[in-house]
């Protein structure tokens, strides 16, 4: 029998806490959980999470919004079962805007989460990215590697922020006995993507619809596997939902990768544009290659992305489409 056959679903009795809850993955996960009829509770600052992203959820009786900064201990006394850490920007834009509060936000909402998980005998899952590979030098990226990361790059922040809040989880589940999960989460898309996100998917699909030069950074022969965000969301519960014997690290993410210049042209063809593509010189530490291994998943999860990277992309680009015509007409 595989470990992901004993898990324990999420149940009706749960009260769940996801911290970063108004960001683009954590937006999704509420939902997914409130499908499951758990009690939900959105925690984030907004500082790039966005109350519109949760709006619709919240005439749903068992969802509750608190604007609070996990830099700071959580002021929440309601008993919880589940913990997602979220708390984060995931994008180089946004996290390089305060590389001090990136990394603090990592470590010290990290620490504030695994205690309020310690109080209440909570579970908790820490998501931690493909970040922590750095650039990497071996190919494809198992969960044995422990990367190759540049600690005073631009980047750093983030990824030495998620570097740490992994090695936290792992020492309070081994001193402290909390019940911890963690997920390196690789390339996500999907509809619900901040317009003005900064990465990859975003970036093409928005210059292309707008008719505007398609960036490609470098020669675009760098890789990305992207998994589309439903996907994602059904690898976090899933994990979340393992046996308290499987702690991770375990990749979430696809393992098909594809050249930045064949996604490029990719969203070219769906989006019908006239684009063309502008080359711009590659990013300080910026990763040449990034594919998971994910038999980790497959085997204690009974996990493997299923959406097909055309009909993602093609549900991404309807996405941004209409939020673009919204933003047009309100102008």
């Amino acid at each position: 029998m595989n470990d992901h056959e004993d898990a324990t679903p999420t149940r009706a009795q749960d009260t769940v806490l996801v911290a970063g809850g108004a960001g683009f993955l954590g937006a999704h996960l509420c939902q997914r959980l409130l499908i499951t009829g758990a009690q939900v509770i959105c925690l984030d600052n907004m500082e790039t999470g966005s109350v519109d992203r949760v709006e619709h959820l919240t005439a749903h009786p068992g969802f509750s919004v608190l604007e609070h900064d996990v830099i700071d201990p959580v002021p929440l006394d309601v008993p919880l079962t589940h913990i997602y850490n979220l708390a984060c920007p995931a994008s180089p834009r946004h996290y390089q805007a305060d590389p001090p509060h990136t990394l603090l936000t990592c470590v010290y909402g990290a620490h504030n989460l695994l205690e309020l998980a310690r109080d209440n005998g909570a579970r908790i899952l820490q998501a931690s990215t493909s970040e922590v590979y750095g650039d990497p030098q071996e190919h494809p990226q198992h969960e044995s590697y422990h990367g190759n990361v540049n600690i005073v790059g631009r980047r750093s922040c983030y990824d030495e922020g998620k570097r740490c809040a992994e090695t936290l989880f792992s020492d309070y589940g081994l001193h402290h006995q909390v019940e911890v999960k963690i997920a390196r989460i690789f390339n996500t898309y999907g509809p619900g993507m901040t317009l003005d996100d900064g990465r990859l998917v975003s970036n093409l699909v928005i210059q292309a619809l707008k008719g505007e030069p398609m960036t490609i950074y470098g020669d675009g022969s760098q890789t990305r596997s992207l998994c589309y965000v439903d996907d994602l969301i059904d690898g976090l519960v899933r994990l979340m939902d393992s046996p308290a014997t499987f702690h991770g690290p375990v990749n979430l993410g696809n393992p098909h990768e594809a050249t930045v210049l064949a996604i490029a042209e990719q969203i070219r063809t769906l989006t019908g544009t006239s684009s063309t593509l502008v080359h711009h010189p590659l990013p300080a530490d910026d990763p040449h290659r990034r594919c998971p291994e994910i038999i980790l998943a497959q085997n204690h999860l009974g996990w493997w992305p299923r959406m097909m990277l055309s009909d993602g992309l093609r549900h991404t680009i309807k996405d941004f489409s209409t939020r673009l015509q919204h933003a047009t007409v309100l102008q």
